[in-house]
């Protein structure tokens, strides 16, 4: 009698904890689906490696708001994100997934400064279009990818609205456009004077000057690192994960 009643406790016991993980799983769904649609971005927790995945979509938004039918990402939504990430022990790597049209140049450079300057391993990857700005940005991973189907536009620096006519106007845009340019240089392997040719070509845009590369163009001109899919990225971003575990377990010892 004694060893029944015990049989039977063990059993709602097992399944009380099966209860637990079905709970604490949907939890955990309900959690990144929340985050996916608040911040555009989720951190798997089942794969090789715990990554955080970063999507720059639409137009990238700057000090004005834009209008609610606008696709945007907001820079004051990615920067406190980024910190989090470097700051959170948690996550081993970032991948940025960009499917952008550009936008503010100031807010679109601030959130590529930040993804330069992290100390994790981060791994870019431009689908549909990389356009304007979303070139530093793709650039700014410390390993990028591009499909072959994805584009991306180099042109020069633009403002719409009012512009005073004076030569401080072109000498601030002018110092807007070296800032561009030495960032992606430094962080990719093209040229500056490759890529201000690119930037001023004449004849591939129908009402602007400029170029559109494909995926393909966009290695071979040195501004992407290598063609390949979501798949080659994460590979990529583990790879470089374990290099990182194994170089601080070298330096520990």
């Amino acid at each position: 009698m004694d060893q029944k009643d015990k049989t039977i406790f063990t059993s709602d016991d097992t399944d009380d904890a099966e209860s637990g993980s079905e709970q604490k799983m949907a939890e955990q769904q309900n959690e990144q689906a929340q985050q996916i649609e608040d911040t555009g971005s989720v951190t798997p927790t089942k794969g090789k490696h715990v990554i955080h995945c970063l999507t720059i979509v639409g137009q990238i938004e700057g000090h004005y708001i834009l209008p609610p039918q606008n696709k945007t990402t907001k820079y004051e939504h990615v920067i406190p994100q980024l910190v989090a990430i470097q700051q959170d022990p948690d996550i081993e790597g970032l991948i940025i997934i960009l499917n952008t049209v550009g936008g503010d140049v100031e807010a679109g450079l601030a959130i590529a400064e930040l993804i330069s300057g992290m100390r994790k391993p981060t791994v870019s990857l431009v689908l549909g279009g990389g356009h304007s700005i979303g070139v530093p940005l793709a650039c700014s991973a410390k390993h990028s990818f591009i499909v072959p189907s994805a584009t991306m536009t180099i042109h020069p620096v633009r403002m719409n609205g009012l512009v005073l006519g004076i030569p401080q106007t072109l000498s601030y845009f002018d110092k807007m456009q070296e800032r561009i340019v030495r960032f992606v240089c430094e962080n990719s392997h093209i040229t500056s004077e490759r890529f201000r040719e690119l930037m001023m070509a004449t004849g591939e845009l129908m009402m602007d000057v400029g170029t559109v590369v494909d995926g393909e163009t966009a290695v071979s001109e040195g501004l992407i690192d290598q063609l390949g899919g979501l798949g080659d990225a994460v590979s990529c971003l583990y790879e470089m994960i374990e290099e990182e575990q194994k170089h601080r377990e070298e330096e520990a010892r």
